[in-house]
């Protein structure tokens, strides 16, 4: 038997997630021979760098702007005996498989290229794909069961600010935007130290720019953490842990705060009745609940 052709492919991909979908790209069925998605990506071109080449492709399949981790896993799929085009071949595939992420105010994905590989591009659900609703290549099941999500830990500073009120005791609380994690619910005004900042001026730096009004920082009452996986407001999925640095804080007498950030995940800011947080009248984190019964 005449030996066959060897034919050798360096493509790129990512698993793209965002909370219960992953983002796959469907084969034109003269390719698949069917339905059949696979992860969004493709062959490198002659001396392009991987990273490069998974956000270009990303961009065609689904004409989405993408952010690719620097570390990769590798497959490798060798058929000696394909069907590489219209003649059997050798084939070996070299599948690069990076973690990508999207930003989480992105526009429905779409196929821009033409006359390309991919003629749809969707969030699939990923009880559809476990479940075998929607098939998929055997790329996508080995990159599913091999990914974790990216460890995350943050230090952050918050404020407990207390004034009366004509009902009772208010606590000023901030509502999360569409951009953060947990969208909708309340926590208290604060936010990430920077690397060298100090807690404290971390702290009164936030609660300036997200309620517009200046903060003396009091006393360190506690600390709270949390730990859940969910996507970051890069649009990344994050094992994320939470290290929360409660602190003592007083605003300017007659100060009405007001949502002063643009574009960032702080959409509204209010005094809120502390028996409205206790009570469940409104969502809050645990994290103001915590730092209420200190």
């Amino acid at each position: 038997m005449a030996r066959l052709p060897q034919r050798q492919r360096v493509a790129a991909y990512a698993v793209v997630l965002r909370d219960d979908r992953i983002l796959l790209s469907r084969l034109d069925p003269r390719i698949a021979r069917g339905e059949l998605w696979t992860l969004p990506g493709g062959g490198l071109d002659h001396g392009e760098d991987p990273h490069q080449a998974v956000v270009r492709e990303i961009h065609e399949e689904t004409g989405l702007d993408a952010r690719v981790s620097d570390a990769a896993r590798i497959y490798s799929m060798h058929n000696p005996r394909a069907q590489h085009g219209e003649w059997p071949a050798d084939y070996h595939a070299l599948r690069i498989v990076f973690e990508g992420w999207v930003p989480v105010d992105a526009p429905e994905p779409r196929v821009v290229e033409v006359d390309g590989s991919t003629v749809e591009s969707a969030w699939v659900p990923l009880a559809d794909v476990h479940s075998g609703t929607v098939p998929v290549t055997d790329l996508v099941k080995e990159a599913l069961r091999d990914h974790q999500p990216f460890q995350r830990q943050r230090l952050a500073a918050y404020a407990l600010v207390r004034r009366p009120g004509p009902a009772g005791e208010q606590v000023l609380l901030v509502r999360i935007s569409r951009l953060g994690a947990h969208a909708g619910s309340w926590t208290l005004p604060g936010g990430g130290v920077d690397h060298g900042e100090k807690p404290a001026v971390a702290l009164s730096r936030e609660v300036q720019e997200e309620c517009g009004v200046p903060c003396v920082v009091g006393d360190l009452l506690g600390v709270h953490d949390v730990h859940f996986t969910g996507t970051a407001p890069t649009g990344r999925q994050e094992d994320f842990h939470g290290i929360h640095l409660v602190f003592a804080a007083t605003v300017p007498e007659g100060a009405e705060p007001s949502a002063v950030e643009v574009d960032g995940t702080t959409d509204a800011v209010a005094w809120v009745p502390v028996a409205d947080v206790g009570s469940g009248a409104i969502d809050a984190l645990d994290v103001v609940r915590h730092a209420l019964s200190l």
